[in-house]
C-alpha cells in the first residue's frame, strides 16, 4: 500500500524439551460472549478456485488464498454495517495489493518473517495482505503479520484498531454509494488507484463459493442445529488464560514430522502436560476417544445461532467425557497431551461448520470473529519456535 498520508510483554514458557517465548499479552474480555450469526457465515473452503478478472484475465486461487478469503468474510459478519459489498471492497484491496497473500517484508522488517507469511513481500514498508505500513499508524509487525486484524483494520470504524486513523472503510462516508474500486481506493490510498476494479468480479465469485455453502446452496454444509440441541450462549476459548502459545496456524506448511508440503486443518496451542482442556460452548459430545493422527480426539457439537458447528480437541492425555454427554461452556473435558501425530504437549483445535465430519476452517479466526471469551483481537502472535522442535506442533 504505497500511502501517501500517514502493551507486549515477554511469556517465558518452559516445555519438557524446549523453551517457547511468546510476545503479547493475553487479555480477557470482561463481559461474556454471545456469540451471532451472520449471512456471511463461511462454509467449506475448497482447494481452487477459478475465476476472471474484469479485463478478460483468469485468476486461479488456492486454499491458503481462499483461506484468508474466509477470514476477511469472518470478520465482516461480525463486523456491523460490513455486509457483503463491504467485504467484496476488502477481497478487492487484497488481491490488488498482495494477491491475497499475506506478505512478511523482510527488508524493512526482518522480524516479519518470524511470523507465519506466504511469502516476502518489498513495498516500501508495507505488510500483510493490505500491504498496510507501520509507519502510517496502521499496526505493529506482529499486528500486521495477523489476517485478523489484517481485515479489522480494514474494515475500520469505531470499534476498528485505529479509529479514527488512519482511516477504515466504514470511516469513509458514503462509501456504499462509490464504486467498489473507488471504494477500496478511498482506504488504501494508493499511487495506482485504478487497479481494484479490474478484480471486482474475482471478489465477487469468492464471495459466492465461500457463503453458498451457509444459504442452502449445493454441497451445503450450512446444516441447522438439531432442536434438541440448546443454543450456546457464551463462547469460551478451549485453554484457561496464560497457560498457552499459538505454536502453529491453520492452513499450508510444512509438515514438523515428515517434512513434506501439506495442510494443517487446525491451530496449535503449546500447553503444559496436563493442562485442561475447555469445551468451547455448550454442546454434545459426538466423539471421544482415540483417532488416526490425533491420538486421542474429542468432537462437540454445538447450536451457534441455530447452526451447527463442531468443535474438535485433538492429542489429549485424559478424557473425561463420553460420547452422548451434554457439556457447558468452560467445562474442563480433557487435559492436554502428546498423543498420536505431535511434536509436543499441545491442543490441536478445530472449527467445522456443519457439523462433526464437515470441512474445517481457521479456528484461530473463528474464536476471534465470535469475541471467545479468554481470548482477544490482540492474541495473534505465535510462539517464537520452528516447525519440529517440541514447541507442540501437529
Amino acid at each position: 500500500m504505497k500511502k501517501l498520508a500517514g502493551g507486549l510483554a515477554a511469556l517465558l514458557f518452559a516445555g519438557p524439551a524446549a523453551l517457547l517465548v511468546l510476545v503479547g499479552v493475553l487479555a480477557n474480555p470482561s463481559a461474556v460472549a454471545a456469540c451471532t450469526t451472520s449471512s456471511l457465515s463461511v462454509g467449506t473452503v475448497p482447494d481452487s478456485l477459478t475465476a476472471t478478472t474484469k479485463d478478460g484475465v483468469s485468476v486461479t486461487l488456492d486454499k491458503t488464498q481462499l483461506t484468508h478469503a474466509a477470514t476477511i468474510l469472518t470478520v465482516a459478519g461480525q463486523v456491523q454495517g460490513v455486509g457483503r459489498p463491504g467485504a467484496v471492497i476488502a477481497i478487492m484491496a487484497a488481491l490488488t495489493e498482495s494477491s491475497l497473500r499475506m506478505l512478511a517484508n523482510t527488508g524493512a522488517y526482518p522480524d516479519s518473517a518470524t511470523y507465519p507469511n506466504d511469502g516476502d513481500g518489498g513495498d516500501h514498508d508495507s505488510l500483510g495482505m493490505f500491504q498496510m505500513r507501520p509507519q502510517s499508524g496502521w499496526g505493529t509487525v506482529a499486528q500486521l503479520m495477523d489476517p485478523v486484524y489484517n481485515a479489522k483494520a480494514f474494515f475500520g470504524g469505531p470499534a476498528g484498531p485505529n479509529y479514527p486513523s488512519p482511516r477504515g472503510l466504514l470511516d469513509i462516508s458514503g462509501w456504499q454509494g462509490m464504486d467498489p474500486g473507488q471504494a477500496a481506493q478511498s482506504v488504501e490510498v494508493s499511487a495506482y488507484p485504478d487497479r481494484y476494479q479490474n478484480y471486482q468480479p474475482v471478489a465477487e465469485a469468492i464471495v459466492t463459493a465461500l457463503t453458498r455453502a451457509n444459504s442452502g446452496g449445493s454441497g451445503s454444509t450450512g446444516a441447522s442445529a438439531p432442536s434438541d440441541l440448546p443454543q450456546a450462549t457464551q463462547i469460551d476459548f478451549p485453554l484457561p488464560e496464560g497457560t498457552w502459545v499459538k505454536s502453529s496456524p491453520f492452513g499450508a506448511r510444512v509438515d514438523p514430522i515428515t517434512g513434506e508440503q501439506g495442510f494443517h486443518t487446525g491451530t496449535d496451542y503449546a500447553a503444559p502436560l496436563g493442562t485442561p482442556i475447555l469445551a468451547m460452548a455448550a454442546g454434545r459430545v459426538t466423539v471421544a476417544g482415540p483417532a488416526s493422527g490425533y491420538g486421542n480426539l474429542i468432537v462437540i457439537e454445538h447450536n451457534i445461532g441455530g447452526q451447527l458447528i463442531a468443535s474438535a480437541y485433538g492429542h489429549e492425555e485424559r478424557l473425561y467425557v463420553q460420547v452422548g454427554d451434554l457439556v457447558t461452556a468452560g467445562q474442563h473435558i480433557a487435559d492436554v497431551g502428546t498423543e498420536g501425530h505431535s511434536t509436543g504437549p499441545h491442543l490441536h483445535f478445530e472449527i467445522r461448520p456443519g457439523g462433526t465430519n464437515a470441512t474445517a476452517v481457521d479456528s484461530d479466526a473463528w474464536l476471534k470473529a465470535h469475541d471467545a471469551q479468554g481470548i482477544s483481537g490482540t492474541d495473534t502472535t505465535p510462539a517464537l519456535c520452528t516447525a519440529g522442535t517440541a514447541g507442540g506442533n501437529s
